[in-house]
Protein backbone atom coordinates (compact mmCIF):
# COMPACT_ATOMS: atom_id res chain seq x y z
CA UNK A 1 0.00 0.00 0.00
CA UNK A 2 2.80 2.44 0.87
CA UNK A 3 4.56 1.57 -2.39
CA UNK A 4 1.40 2.48 -4.34
CA UNK A 5 1.10 5.85 -2.57
CA UNK A 6 4.80 6.60 -3.11
CA UNK A 7 4.52 5.68 -6.80
CA UNK A 8 1.46 7.91 -7.16
CA UNK A 9 3.23 10.86 -5.52
CA UNK A 10 6.29 10.34 -7.70
CA UNK A 11 4.13 10.26 -10.86
CA UNK A 12 2.33 13.45 -9.79
CA UNK A 13 5.65 15.21 -9.13
CA UNK A 14 7.02 14.16 -12.52
CA UNK A 15 3.85 15.34 -14.27
CA UNK A 16 4.02 18.71 -12.49
CA UNK A 17 7.69 19.16 -13.39
CA UNK A 18 6.97 18.35 -17.03
CA UNK A 19 4.00 20.74 -17.13
CA UNK A 20 6.13 23.56 -15.72
CA UNK A 21 8.96 22.91 -18.19
CA UNK A 22 6.81 22.81 -21.36
CA UNK A 23 5.68 26.47 -21.45
CA UNK A 24 9.29 27.62 -21.00
CA UNK A 25 10.47 25.40 -23.83
CA UNK A 26 7.61 26.49 -26.08
CA UNK A 27 8.40 30.18 -25.62
CA UNK A 28 12.13 29.74 -26.22
CA UNK A 29 11.82 30.33 -30.00
CA UNK A 30 9.85 32.95 -31.89
CA UNK A 31 6.74 31.90 -33.78
CA UNK A 32 7.96 33.46 -37.02
CA UNK A 33 10.86 31.02 -37.38
CA UNK A 34 9.10 27.83 -36.34
CA UNK A 35 8.38 25.22 -38.97
CA UNK A 36 4.68 24.40 -39.21
CA UNK A 37 2.57 21.72 -40.85
CA UNK A 38 -1.03 20.67 -40.56
CA UNK A 39 -4.30 19.83 -42.23
CA UNK A 40 -6.63 22.60 -43.35
CA UNK A 41 -10.30 22.61 -44.21
CA UNK A 42 -12.69 21.49 -45.29
CA UNK A 43 -13.75 24.96 -46.43
CA UNK A 44 -16.84 25.56 -48.57
CA UNK A 45 -18.28 28.05 -51.03
CA UNK A 46 -21.12 30.17 -49.63
CA UNK A 47 -23.73 27.74 -50.99
CA UNK A 48 -21.77 24.59 -50.00
CA UNK A 49 -21.57 23.38 -53.62
CA UNK A 50 -17.75 23.54 -53.73
CA UNK A 51 -15.26 22.31 -51.14
CA UNK A 52 -11.48 22.36 -50.64
CA UNK A 53 -9.25 20.73 -48.05
CA UNK A 54 -5.64 19.72 -47.75
CA UNK A 55 -2.27 20.07 -46.05
CA UNK A 56 0.11 23.00 -45.54
CA UNK A 57 3.81 22.70 -44.68
CA UNK A 58 6.06 25.66 -43.80
CA UNK A 59 9.83 25.29 -43.54
CA UNK A 60 12.14 28.11 -42.46
CA UNK A 61 15.82 28.45 -43.35
CA UNK A 62 18.35 28.05 -40.53
CA UNK A 63 18.75 31.80 -40.12
CA UNK A 64 14.99 32.30 -39.74
CA UNK A 65 14.95 34.90 -42.51
CA UNK A 66 12.93 33.15 -45.24
CA UNK A 67 10.53 30.27 -45.62
CA UNK A 68 8.95 27.98 -48.18
CA UNK A 69 5.26 27.13 -47.99
CA UNK A 70 4.05 23.95 -49.68
CA UNK A 71 0.29 23.47 -50.12
CA UNK A 72 -1.45 20.30 -51.25
CA UNK A 73 -5.15 19.74 -51.48
CA UNK A 74 -8.26 18.51 -53.20
CA UNK A 75 -10.96 20.61 -54.82
CA UNK A 76 -14.44 19.03 -54.86
CA UNK A 77 -17.28 19.89 -57.23
CA UNK A 78 -20.48 19.26 -55.24
CA UNK A 79 -22.92 20.91 -57.71
CA UNK A 80 -25.00 18.14 -59.30
CA UNK A 81 -26.97 20.51 -61.58
CA UNK A 82 -26.26 20.47 -65.29
CA UNK A 83 -24.71 23.61 -66.75
CA UNK A 84 -28.05 24.26 -68.50
CA UNK A 85 -29.72 24.26 -65.07
CA UNK A 86 -27.19 26.79 -63.75
CA UNK A 87 -24.61 24.34 -62.43
CA UNK A 88 -21.15 25.70 -61.82
CA UNK A 89 -17.63 24.39 -61.22
CA UNK A 90 -15.64 24.41 -57.99
CA UNK A 91 -13.00 27.15 -57.70
CA UNK A 92 -10.29 27.79 -55.10
CA UNK A 93 -8.08 30.86 -54.74
CA UNK A 94 -4.97 31.35 -52.57
CA UNK A 95 -3.32 34.61 -51.60
CA UNK A 96 -0.11 35.28 -49.70
CA UNK A 97 1.12 38.31 -47.84
CA UNK A 98 4.87 38.95 -47.98
CA UNK A 99 6.94 40.41 -45.14
CA UNK A 100 6.34 43.95 -46.46
CA UNK A 101 2.55 43.53 -46.05
CA UNK A 102 1.72 43.20 -49.77
CA UNK A 103 -0.94 40.64 -50.81
CA UNK A 104 -0.64 38.63 -54.04
CA UNK A 105 -2.82 36.08 -55.78
CA UNK A 106 -0.53 33.05 -55.96
CA UNK A 107 -2.69 30.14 -57.07
CA UNK A 108 -6.15 29.38 -58.46
CA UNK A 109 -7.72 26.13 -59.60
CA UNK A 110 -11.08 25.32 -61.16
CA UNK A 111 -12.60 21.86 -61.32
CA UNK A 112 -15.74 20.84 -63.19
CA UNK A 113 -16.74 17.27 -62.56
CA UNK A 114 -19.45 16.43 -60.08
CA UNK A 115 -19.18 14.22 -58.02
CA UNK A 116 -15.39 14.07 -58.11
CA UNK A 117 -12.37 16.07 -57.06
CA UNK A 118 -9.09 17.31 -58.47
CA UNK A 119 -5.76 17.27 -56.62
CA UNK A 120 -3.56 20.37 -56.63
CA UNK A 121 -0.26 21.53 -55.15
CA UNK A 122 1.96 24.60 -55.23
CA UNK A 123 4.86 26.24 -53.37
CA UNK A 124 5.64 29.83 -52.47
CA UNK A 125 8.67 31.47 -50.85
CA UNK A 126 8.86 34.21 -48.21
CA UNK A 127 5.28 33.96 -46.97
CA UNK A 128 4.11 35.87 -43.91
CA UNK A 129 0.40 34.97 -44.24
CA UNK A 130 -1.46 32.43 -46.39
CA UNK A 131 -5.22 32.43 -46.94
CA UNK A 132 -7.75 30.55 -49.08
CA UNK A 133 -11.24 31.20 -50.45
CA UNK A 134 -13.58 28.63 -52.05
CA UNK A 135 -16.06 29.75 -54.72
CA UNK A 136 -17.94 28.57 -57.77
CA UNK A 137 -17.19 29.56 -61.37
CA UNK A 138 -18.86 29.06 -64.74
CA UNK A 139 -17.52 26.23 -66.87
CA UNK A 140 -16.24 28.58 -69.60
CA UNK A 141 -15.06 32.04 -68.57
CA UNK A 142 -17.11 34.47 -66.52
CA UNK A 143 -16.85 35.61 -62.94
CA UNK A 144 -16.51 33.55 -59.80
CA UNK A 145 -19.48 33.66 -57.45
CA UNK A 146 -20.87 32.26 -54.22
CA UNK A 147 -17.52 32.68 -52.48
CA UNK A 148 -17.03 31.63 -48.91
CA UNK A 149 -15.02 33.85 -46.58
CA UNK A 150 -11.25 34.07 -46.54
CA UNK A 151 -9.78 31.35 -44.31
CA UNK A 152 -6.31 31.83 -42.88
CA UNK A 153 -4.05 28.80 -43.12
CA UNK A 154 -0.78 30.24 -41.81
CA UNK A 155 0.50 33.41 -40.17
CA UNK A 156 4.15 33.91 -39.21
CA UNK A 157 3.34 36.49 -36.51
Amino acid sequence: MIKKIAAGLLAAAATTALALALPAAASASTASTDDYSGYWGPFYSANHLAKAQGWVDVEWDHAGESNTVDVRGRLYDLDNRTYGQGGKCAYVKFQTENFDGDWSNVYTRKYCGFPGYKKFSFSEDDVHTLRVKVCQAPQYGGYVSRCGSWRYLYNAA
